[in-house]
């Protein structure tokens, strides 16, 4: 009933990143005689017969795969399937459980290990979404802010997860995955993958328990899916399946199959609009009107050197500060080439405000704690050709120089 797993690399080298990422949920094409994946877009399955039907309704209240019938959409689809082992596949996993969206992956998360009215530790920068679904209480969950150094101290009893983000949303700081995981000890980590995405970072091969992606960004890539994944071990996967059929969050089949379209340019995707990213980073850096720029590949981005060591590349993601709101909203005002829009991972350019957008959920103290300040904006370097992109950069920025920020303050 479902596409291969990871297994399908069992007794051979696994193949470069860029081969999978073409290959990865498409092994039993060939066996099919087709050359696309199917999209299976059924909202119920005839039954063989009733012994069927309720061996795979067993199955799937046990968190397990059904192997004889899906039974009925909500439970499991096909299409959802080969893309999960896809993920599976390029996250180094046993499993991938996909969702709705990347928040519902995380409150899945959340609860698949029993952090509802329990205790959580959380390192800050977070997305905003995130921070906010731990902060507000709405799972009842208590939460402990810590710093990548200081996990260990804030271990808990009744701690049943350690959250992070790396590089985190919105200012590019990243963490020692290997070193939160040591410091957690038997407390499983979770690692919000999205920035990073399975080409440049793999958190499961530095001990995480999971590794989640809000798939809407970089996995989709085309700015039309909204979706999110959580690969882990299957073990683990199990009691995601049982909260996603609970809580009705599987991801529809339409964005299953967008995202299994998406998946085989994804390194290339990546790869060039990280190139951008580093030469638009150095620009940046160099404009006078920019007081800082924020990323791992520039020469004060990467602190603990986990270039090379964790992450195999700086990304495509870059976070500047310009002062105040005021030459925040002028900035994003003046671009006439560059997306002003929250999300990110697209194939075009985008920019957003994170103060007064994607955290603006965020209480004023988790703001300070996550260095997000009212000048601060992020962007999501693109596919454009970056020369194109830094005309439009330098345009905007140097208003400020130009006096345009007095008139319109005053």
């Amino acid at each position: 009933m479902d596409a291969p797993s990871i297994d399908r690399w069992a007794g051979t080298p696994p193949p470069n990143i860029r081969t999978r990422a073409v290959h990865a949920g498409r092994g039993d094409l060939r066996n099919l005689g087709v050359h696309c994946p199917p999209l299976d877009r059924s909202s119920t399955y005839p039954l063989a017969d009733l012994a069927s039907g309720t061996e795979a309704i067993d199955a799937l209240a046990a968190g397990d795969r059904p192997t004889t019938s899906s039974v009925y959409s909500r439970l499991h689809n096909p299409t959802v399937a080969r893309w999960e082992d896809a993920i599976a596949d390029l996250e180094h996993a046993e499993a991938g459980v996909a969702f709705a969206s990347g928040m519902a992956a995380i409150t899945a998360t959340l609860l698949a290990v029993g952090a509802a009215g329990h205790h959580v530790v959380a390192i800050r920068p977070l997305y905003g979404g995130t921070d906010h679904l731990l902060a507000c209480g709405v799972l009842g969950t208590q939460v402990t802010w810590a710093t990548a150094d200081a996990v260990h101290a804030a271990i808990r009893p009744d701690t049943r997860l350690v959250l992070l983000e790396t590089p985190a949303n919105p200012t590019l700081v990243t963490a020692d995955i290997a070193d939160v995981v040591r410091q957690a000890g038997d407390v499983p980590v979770a690692v919000d993958n999205t920035f990073a995405t399975p080409i440049l970072q793999n958190p499961l091969d530095f001990g995480a328990a999971y590794a989640i992606h809000s798939a809407t960004k970089y996995l989709g890539g085309h700015g039309d899916v909204t979706a999110g994944v959580v690969a882990t071990h299957e073990e683990r996967a199990k009691a995601l399946r049982q909260v996603r059929i609970a809580t009705g969050a599987i991801l529809h089949p339409d964005a299953a199959w967008l995202l299994l379209r998406s998946l085989p340019t994804l390194p290339m995707r990546i790869l060039q609009a990280q190139q951008s990213a580093q030469m638009l980073a150095q620009r940046l850096a160099a404009h006078p009107a920019v007081i800082r720029v924020r990323y791992p590949g520039l020469a004060d981005g990467d602190p603990h050197g986990l270039i090379g060591r964790q992450v195999r590349g700086p990304g495509a993601m870059i976070a500047f500060d310009v002062g105040d709101h005021e030459a925040a909203t002028l900035v994003m005002k003046a671009l006439t080439l560059i997306t002003p829009a929250v999300s990110l991972g697209t194939t075009d350019t985008l920019m957003e405000h994170p103060a007064g957008l994607t955290h603006r959920v965020v209480d004023p103290a988790g703001l300070n704690a996550s260095h997000i300040s009212p000048g601060l904006l992020r962007l999501s370097v693109g596919l454009e050709d970056p020369r194109d992109l830094w005309t439009d950069l330098r345009g905007a920025l140097d208003l400020l120089l130009a006096g345009d920020v007095a008139e319109e303050r005053s």
